[in-house]
């Protein structure tokens, strides 16, 4: 980061006010009656109703389109284990996303612990308060655990970003990519370099979307996870196979995809050009991907590349994920995000790119035109259509998968 960068940061997330996200109030205190209705002696109503039936805490305060942001700091960004506190700006930036794309208020919580179960219980202990529950920045293999126990415990939905709103982004536009160089999930051989939360929760998703898992090859720092290796945990294990190769060299020589979640510089160039005919690659580590894309795209005329970063075309970005999710989730009171509004969100925002590109998205980014090709397998985040798509698939999907407590709501688009 250059000096001018983090000057200018800093100088943001400290003026005029410390901070990013803040409080509002949503009902009239003006007056004595105000009052008597927002505090003492009114509040008092709801309070017994609630006492009566926990259900209508949804009719009578916030919990309905509230989320709580979740974070123990042992995995922040790209900076590692800083802590539950160094990671409350990162907390409070995905408030502001998710209140500025969907329209859902956010707690920020960063939970100090030494423990996964003493994070689980504090979790289920504060749950009530919330409509939804987003973890965010948990190191790998706890990550796995924890949101696991938090489904299995809490009755709304608990979605940690870090594993399946990268797998979203990443499987949507790969389908697209793969599509354009007239190739099928179903047959490419893939080399994931990362065997993370992202890494893991990806490939998951695609085996789900239907690629065969011995076509998946997946690399750690030590190298290839093979089924001879007795260092694997039980999430790396499910990936494990029986292949000679073991190194990253040894993988990528013939693949037609690489997924990098790993760190900057991994692929070289030698690498890049022993993969197959018209390969897709998508180095994701930021703010250094895998392989740059000017290093890249020299090499290989007939390659499809995205990246994490906003200055490169096809960026793999989150916020195109999480905000519309939790908003569809929320609006038919989900249990939980299961597999089917997943693979719902990823059809929606792979669709979506097909069509013609609206003209403010195109003023935003200073463009002439842009349409689904090389350059554009995933859309902008700025694109308005994703409120309304994306949300509305998920919670289609919710409705018909059964987890969905209330209806299809009626203003959302007929699908």
């Amino acid at each position: 980061m250059s000096d001018d960068l983090k000057q200018r940061a800093l100088a943001y997330h400290a003026e005029p006010k410390p901070g990013k996200i803040a409080t509002a109030i949503t009902k009239p205190c003006e007056d004595q009656n105000d009052l008597s209705l927002a505090y003492t002696p009114g509040v008092a109503a709801p309070v017994r109703e609630i006492a009566a039936d926990v259900d209508l805490a949804y009719r009578y305060t916030g919990k309905g389109n509230l989320v709580a942001v979740i974070t123990d700091g042992t995995a922040v960004l790209g900076l590692g284990n800083v802590g539950a506190l160094a990671g409350k700006p990162v907390m409070e930036g995905k408030g502001v996303l998710f209140k500025r794309f969907a329209d859902v208020d956010v707690v920020d919580i960063e939970v100090d612990v030494d423990s996964p179960e003493q994070f689980i219980d504090t979790v289920v202990a504060i749950a009530p308060t919330f409509g939804g529950i987003n973890l965010e920045d948990i190191a790998a293999p706890h990550c796995f655990a924890i949101e696991k126990a938090l489904i299995e415990k809490l009755d709304i939905p608990v979605f940690h970003d870090d594993q399946h709103g990268t797998a979203i982004i990443i499987a949507a536009g790969l389908l697209n990519a793969i599509e354009l160089q007239g190739k099928t999930l179903e047959q490419v051989k893939i080399v994931c370099v990362g065997a993370g939360a992202a890494g893991i929760a990806s490939m998951r998703l695609l085996a789900t979307l239907g690629m065969p898992k011995e076509h998946l090859t997946l690399v750690d720092r030590t190298g290839v996870v093979h089924s001879g290796r007795d260092d694997l945990n039980e999430y790396k294990r499910e990936f494990a196979r029986d292949t000679a190769k073991r190194s990253l060299s040894d993988a990528v020589s013939g693949a037609d995809v690489f997924i990098g979640v790993s760190g900057p510089n991994v692929l070289s160039e030698v690498q890049l050009l022993s993969m197959a005919a018209k390969p897709v690659v998508f180095a994701l580590s930021n703010p250094d991907p895998e392989i740059s894309p000017e290093v890249a795209l020299a090499a290989r005329d007939d390659l499809i590349m995205a990246t994490g970063r906003s200055d490169y075309p096809n960026q793999v970005n989150n916020v195109l994920g999480f905000p519309f999710i939790f908003r569809g989730a929320l609006d038919v009171r989900a249990e939980k995000i299961n597999a089917e509004m997943a693979v719902a969100a990823v059809y929606a925002l792979r669709d979506l790119t097909r069509e013609a590109v609206p003209q403010a998205v195109l003023d935003g980014y200073g463009l002439n035109s842009l349409s689904f090709g090389s350059d554009y397998i995933i859309p902008k985040p700025t694109d308005e259509r994703l409120i309304n798509v994306v949300p509305a698939a998920v919670a289609r999907a919710a409705v018909d998968s059964g987890v969905a407590r209330l209806a299809y709501p009626e203003h959302y688009p007929k699908l």
